[in-house]
């Protein structure tokens, strides 16, 4: 499949800051399941440090705009090729251990809820191998979490999600990184974008999702606000131990006042 991006990204502040600094790592990963035919970033009187390309196989670009600023835009627009993998991750180049995504964090931190949910759900699928391991416990987040926009924020932990019973896809993912650690199983936080059916199921087309890593396949994505795996429909940006490391921008401002944020994002197939 091939899929065209249009992704608008708007600052505006309350008074004019003396700088803007920021850590971008919103260029496409490259591995089987896709490939960058073009890709563009553009920042008006911005300045763009080196990349480099961290552990994870993520590319990261820094970007400094001198004051005053009173808005900063980023515009990406490109062009990618998909592959349905079956969510595998497959020739994607990184060096750090998977092990290191067996640490929680203070979002995916487990409780006891989190641990009757194991109990619950793995079941029979232990005799079946870690893959069926991994699909059940995607299961069980999509049953216990609905998706219902509006009722976490960006804060929200996985534990308080599974007691609400509802939540967004990053609150989903959050909660199957969290059963994932307590099954043993390596975790992470998958950043990227999703082209949305006609059914208006998913409100927007930035999205956010799981990857698992299992014996015999390496890393494989789960997404229980769509219960499938990844396929040709998404394009995947990064990675991180949560939502807030494997964020697409990261900021630093100079001066007094606050922000406001408008996020504009069209995903569509050629």
């Amino acid at each position: 499949m091939r899929l065209s991006v249009s992704h608008r990204t708007t600052y505006k502040f309350d008074a004019p800051m003396r700088f803007v600094t920021q850590s971008h790592r919103i260029f496409p990963s490259q591995s089987d399941s896709q490939n960058v035919v073009s890709w563009d970033v553009a920042v008006e009187g911005a300045a763009f440090g080196a990349e480099f390309r961290d552990g994870a196989g993520d590319l990261i670009r820094t970007m400094t705009i001198e004051g005053p600023v009173e808005q900063v835009e980023i515009l990406i627009t490109g062009v990618v090729e998909t592959t349905d993998t079956a969510g595998i991750l497959r020739n994607h180049r990184e060096t750090i251990s998977p092990r290191v995504y067996l640490e929680s964090t203070a979002v995916t931190l487990p409780n006891r809820a989190f641990e009757a949910l194991l109990e619950k759900s793995v079941g029979a699928a232990r005799d079946e191998g870690e893959l069926a391991v991994a699909h059940a416990l995607s299961a069980a987040i999509s049953e216990a979490i609905a998706y219902v926009p509006g009722e976490t924020d960006s804060g929200s932990t996985a534990a308080e999600a599974l007691e609400q019973g509802k939540g967004v896809c990053q609150d989903q993912a959050h909660a199957l990184i969290t059963l994932a650690h307590l099954a043993g199983l390596p975790a992470r936080y998958v950043t990227g974008y999703l082209l949305s059916g006609s059914d208006g199921e998913m409100e927007d087309a930035s999205h956010g999702w799981a990857e698992l890593h299992l014996q015999g396949l390496g890393w494989v994505g789960f997404d229980p606000a769509n219960e499938c795996c990844p396929d040709e429909r998404y394009i995947r940006l990064g990675s991180g131990r949560d939502a807030v490391d494997a964020a697409p921008i990261r900021g630093v401002t100079r001066g007094g006042g606050g922000e406001a944020m408008d996020v504009s994002v069209v995903i569509s197939q050629q």
